[in-house]
């Protein structure tokens, strides 16, 4: 089960660069439903994982998840 602590910005930044989930799990190589499952907050990224989708959408993880307390 997902942090409540943690906040996330990835649809916003992949809708905003114009990628699909599809598209952003091959730039990740990962699944259509990691990058779901992310999204919606069932599913805290790994460390290895937050450093590719913010690879694959030219950001920091900072720009893209950040704790809330």
């Amino acid at each position: 089960m997902a942090d409540p602590r943690l906040g996330s910005r990835l649809k916003e930044v992949r809708t905003a660069a114009g990628l699909t989930q599809v598209e952003l799990a091959t730039l990740a190589g990962v699944s259509r439903k990691t990058i779901n499952t992310v999204e919606n907050g069932v599913f805290v990224p790994s460390t290895v994982l937050a450093l590719a989708l913010a690879r694959a959408l030219g950001t920091t993880v900072e720009g893209l998840f950040w704790l809330t307390e």
